[in-house]
């Protein structure tokens, strides 16, 4: 054999630049053995990097929670921009993170005067932003949309409302909605509304009665009879129970982790996680430190506290916390980064439901944009393929991987569809 090594070499290893291929590297380095075994020690590594790279690029990407649209509406940013080092997402680093399908949030807070107006001119500002990239993105109303902008290389942009308040009381307008877009209403958003009560006014306490009255309970049927999902972050456990037990179709859960793993208010307790099995749902995980790791509010306090001065006079200028919270934040990004919980914690989320309901029932609704902290790593929407990284190296298989990324979702936005 004239003195040469002769492998058996896996096709896959043919993905692998020619420059460093067995054969080149035995030619030119006259079979030098130490290279040969640096060369069989990285190939490995090398190999696990294209794999889930090239499974992230052929997966849809649906991230079920993006609140974008209020950087829009009050700092003025707009998502075809460079907005790096400003926002978590821009719409050329949705490309870059291989995101298909966005649901930005429609949202304001409960004290918020004429919340339905608002919320039309969120809508009106997404709109806005196709209207001038038709050649990047596109306004998507079902699933056929939805394929269609995969298809054209678009990112499929989609509505949901955040709060029940934003339909102030009435089923047209909710009716009125959905013919712009929505294709999702959170019940509750923090504030409780005259029909169904919230997880944070549940958990203080004071309410005078909690879960959805019978108002509340036409509001799910209509949104069942609409096509919309009905989703159940930020609602109270009576809600939660009410409004599982009164809807026919599948529901959402579009932005909450484990609270198990995180005793935070609105995250979900086990009973709630099998109830949500049960009904052919999906629980998208938030990506919120607070959320994800039970001891981020602990030492956020602390970081308060050394910084109290400061955020005293902030509260003078504003009022709502987290106004002081993101000042603070990007003034002290070295304090802050220690703050952030490893990746490995919000896998550790997907796990437990994993295991407990099956990967059918599990995806990912960042809150980008909307939040102050997430995990290390996940610094912006181009950071989304270390989930997927991580998920094949926890040895989740492709199939499994495919559903959490994106195929849950579409299958249940299609259960929720008219037929």
């Amino acid at each position: 054999m004239n003195g040469v090594a002769y492998f058996v070499i896996p096709c896959s290893l043919f993905l692998v630049p020619r420059s460093i291929l067995f054969f080149d590297l035995i030619k030119t380095h006259n079979n030098n053995m130490s290279k040969l075994i640096l060369l069989l020690l990285i190939i490995p590594s090398l190999l696990n990097a294209q794999s889930y790279k090239r499974l992230h690029e052929k997966a849809i990407v649906v991230d079920t929670h993006n609140d974008f649209i209020l950087q829009t509406i009050e700092k003025g940013y707009l998502m075809d921009q460079n907005l790096k080092g400003k926002t978590y997402s821009d719409l050329q680093r949705f490309k870059e993170g291989g995101v298909d399908v966005q649901v930005f949030s429609i949202w304001c807070d409960g004290n918020k005067k004429n919340p339905y107006a608002f919320a039309n001119q969120e809508i009106d500002s997404l709109y806005a932003v196709a209207a001038r990239n038709p050649g990047k993105m596109m306004i998507a109303k079902n699933s056929a949309e939805i394929k269609s902008a995969v298809r054209h290389h678009k990112l499929a942009a989609m509505l949901g409302v955040e709060g029940g308040h934003m339909m102030e009381n009435s089923l047209d307008n909710l009716t009125a909605l959905y013919n712009r877009g929505v294709r999702y209403m959170t019940l509750t958003w923090n504030n409780s509304t005259p029909w169904s009560t919230s997880a944070l006014e549940e958990t203080r306490g004071t309410l005078s009665h909690k879960g959805l009255t019978d108002f509340g309970k036409q509001v799910v049927r209509k949104m069942n009879e609409l096509g919309m999902l009905v989703d159940l972050s930020h609602v109270g456990e009576q809600t939660f129970w009410d409004a599982i037990n009164t809807s026919t179709k599948p529901i959402l859960v579009s932005h909450s982790c484990v609270y198990n793993l995180c005793p935070a208010f609105r995250n979900l307790k086990d009973d709630q996680i099998k109830a949500v099995k049960k009904n052919g749902g999906v629980i998208h995980l938030n990506f919120y430190s607070g959320f994800v790791d039970s001891t981020f509010e602990r030492r956020n306090r602390q970081f308060n506290t050394r910084h109290k001065a400061e955020r005293d006079s902030l509260l003078k200028i504003n009022p709502e916390n987290y106004f002081a919270e993101e000042f603070l934040f990007q003034k002290y990004p070295d304090e802050v980064k220690a703050l952030r919980p490893p990746l490995s914690m919000l896998i550790d989320h997907l796990d437990y439901l994993v295991k407990m309901i099956g990967a059918d029932h599990v995806g990912l609704g960042s809150d980008f944009d909307g939040i102050s902290s997430s995990p290390q790593q996940l610094d912006d929407v181009t950071t989304y393929p270390l989930i997927t990284k991580a998920l094949v190296e926890r040895g989740y298989s492709k199939s499994d991987i495919r559903k959490i990324l994106g195929g849950n979702f579409l299958r249940l936005l299609a259960a929720n569809e008219k037929k």
